[in-house]
């Protein structure tokens, strides 16, 4: 059985740009950390909009834009751009806070060779993190579904802690909580 990593929008927007955050640079040592030392496959996501982001419903509900294709913001930190690209992992630009297309390739894997874990660890725990912890949840229900707290960051802590307690309800098992610490 395989174990998968998955890195969820560890983009500059998120870190040190339009919407980034201090709790969100503190993560990025552990982040590093956790993908260089993971013995399995690492597979990224990619918040990723149009330059006509003001005009969506998200646009609308959070008018800054962010991880527009192609531009500084969209990209991956550079250390794990770099992983990213020497490991030839797959990258999954996504329109919406989960990843259909990160479900379907999920899917598809497990019936090829059985998924033993699943890890996800990035930003931001209280959107994209939680969204598709649970997707992966509802389509693998089976797979043991890990998020590591230390490797997530939220919009803001309580946020971060809000979206641990509701994946841990769903049984996803929850490592590092601060409850925790």
């Amino acid at each position: 059985m395989n174990s998968l990593l998955i890195v969820v929008d560890m983009q500059n927007d998120f870190v040190d740009g339009a919407l980034g955050t201090q709790e969100a640079k503190e993560i990025v040592a552990n982040v590093l950390a956790k993908v260089r030392g993971f013995d399995g496959t690492v597979i990224y996501t990619r918040d990723t909009h149009e330059a006509d982001y003001l005009t969506t419903q998200e646009g609308t509900l959070l008018p800054v834009e962010h991880c527009i294709r192609g531009s500084a913001g969209w990209n991956l930190i550079g250390p794990l751009a770099g992983m990213a690209e020497a490991d030839g992992s797959k990258v999954f630009d996504k329109v919406t806070f989960g990843s259909k297309e990160l479900i379907a390739y999920l899917v598809e894997l497990d019936k090829k060779n059985p998924i033993g874990r699943i890890e996800l660890i990035g930003l931001c725990t209280d959107i994209c993190v939680i969204s598709n912890a649970l997707a992966v949840k509802a389509w693998l229900p089976e797979v043991p579904i890990v998020v590591d707290a230390a490797c997530c960051a939220g919009v803001t802590p309580e946020t971060h802690e809000n979206a641990l307690r509701a994946m841990s309800v769903c049984q996803v098992e929850i490592l590092n909580s601060p409850e925790d610490c």
